[in-house]
């Protein structure tokens, strides 16, 4: 694995220099051993620590300007946390922005708008555009941060089929580059560094705002059906069968789970194995209802979630866990999803495999995801039918067994794959691998993604991501 390093050494600031900073940010300036040092650097993923230099809670786009400057004139390369869901370097070494203090958010029903800062999540979007029955392109998991889901491209379990990537509904954002410079970023005024942020995952400088459309939906029918783990053939099978009948107002996943013993758990999914198929729909009850009775009649069901629900209950079609926890995770785009892909998932994950994986999931794509926007965006998974994601929990300790049992699966599954893949769904290995990074965007998206990151970050400042170097 190659990992990106370029950009100029850091040289700790000195004592008066942090003092110099506290005097000119509204918000917390905190250095490792401070008490909130730690509060501060907290990430979702327990195994990917934070280890800064110096976080800068910003409270305001004065502040993020003000740590930029700070990090440019000390040699520091500058790393931002919003919700932290997907941290994938320590950052060390770095100046650390924090975001969440930045919690802004104002909807234009008339203009079916919405704006928001950089701190925002998903959670306190859906109930303000809600009130005037409108519905954003927000993911299977609502507690992420707007942000990062929607400059990695945004792939929504529900509106994904019927209006693409989250990115592709941007109407502007605000940007703090690494001169230190707060820009407008629109795709007339600068299309290249638009075109790049939207699916180039916070290389370019910290976004603080972001304009984006939303839509007149109040309502789905959708949720979870479980079926014991034993059926998983028979499940996988219907599923691949059913996809090509239904249009693109219906989108669908399987997950399978070998879910933990806990007392929130029902009683049937307790500590059990089992297969999690995921509808959303868009259309009405009864229409969704004739759509879904074939996967209903594949197996026995354990337990039926899906009917109709308000938007703001998205969350419940995968129902996603909302507590950090140690994890390790791999993905995989999925070119065809045949009856021998088929039969490899139950080979490597079904009953008798041995498989210890706490989720494999397989989502299927296509319909307006596969189709360009209006302003053209770097989004590199367009076009790609299937995707999936592995995901394994424990703690660094179990490292060595977790990797391996995740190798074990997605390296199984070699003979379906393809190249590209959705950005949000790279582990912190994927994302720091160059070559990796390279061969999801591809040579001709990538080479252009590292022309624009020359312009507007030739040092590689912000290299805590997926990093994509200055050409």
């Amino acid at each position: 694995m190659s990992t990106n390093t370029s950009g100029t050494a850091a040289t700790p600031p000195r004592p008066e220099d942090i003092a110099a900073l506290r005097r000119t940010v509204k918000g917390p300036v905190l250095e490792p051993g401070s008490a909130d040092y730690a509060a501060e650097c907290a990430t979702y993923n327990l195994t990917c620590g934070l280890r800064p230099t110096v976080a800068v809670g910003a409270t305001s786009e004065s502040d993020v300007v003000e740590a930029v400057r700070f990090a440019a004139r000390h040699g520091l390369p500058v790393a931002v946390k919003s919700a932290a869901h997907q941290i994938v370097s320590a950052a060390e070494g770095a100046l650390l922005i924090t975001t969440g203090r930045m919690r802004g958010i104002t909807v234009d029903a008339q203009q079916s708008t919405a704006r928001v800062q950089a701190g925002v999540r998903w959670t306190e979007v859906l109930p303000r555009v809600a009130e005037f029955g409108l519905a954003p392109v927000v993911g299977s998991a609502p507690n992420v941060g707007v942000l990062g889901y929607t400059l990695g491209g945004g792939q929504s379990p529900l509106l994904g089929r019927t209006h693409g990537y989250a990115a592709d509904h941007v109407r502007w954002l605000n940007l703090v580059t690494a001169d230190g410079e707060l820009r407008r970023v629109t795709p007339r005024s600068e299309p290249d560094l638009y075109w790049a942020l939207l699916g180039g995952k916070g290389n370019f400088g910290v976004v603080t705002e972001i304009e984006f459309e939303v839509f007149p939906v109040s309502r789905f029918y959708g949720g979870g059906i479980y079926f014991a783990g034993e059926h998983l053939a028979q499940v996988l099978d219907t599923w691949r069968a059913w996809l090509p009948t239904v249009g693109e107002k219906m989108t669908s996943s399987v997950g399978i789970q070998r879910l933990p013993d806990l007392p929130a758990l029902p009683e049937p999914l307790r500590g059990a194995f089992v297969v999690h198929l995921r509808i959303g729909y868009l259309g009405s009850s009864a229409e969704g209802a004739e759509l879904v009775a074939p996967l209903r009649a594949a197996a026995p069901v354990l337990i039926d979630l899906v009917k109709e629900k308000p938007f703001t209950a998205i969350g419940e079609i995968h129902l996603d866990p909302v507590d950090p926890m140690p994890y390790f995770d791999r993905s995989l785009g999925l070119a065809e999803f045949s009856e021998k892909t088929a039969q490899a998932f139950v080979e490597l994950t079904g009953p008798g495999s041995g498989c210890t994986l706490a989720n494999l999931e397989i989502r299927a794509l296509g319909g307006a995801l596969d189709r360009e926007p209006e302003f053209p965006n770097s989004v590199p998974s367009r076009g790609l039918p299937y995707v999936v994601f592995g995901f394994a929990v424990g703690a660094p300790d179990q490292a060595e067994q977790l990797r391996g049992e995740l190798a074990r699966v997605i390296d199984g599954l070699a003979p379906w794959a393809d190249e590209r893949n959705m950005v949000n769904f790279l582990s912190p290995d994927e994302a720091t691998d160059t070559e990796g990074v390279r061969a999801v965007y591809g040579p001709e998206r990538y080479d252009r993604l590292a022309a624009v990151k020359k312009r507007y970050d030739p040092a590689n400042v912000f290299r805590f991501n997926h990093n994509v170097a200055p050409a």
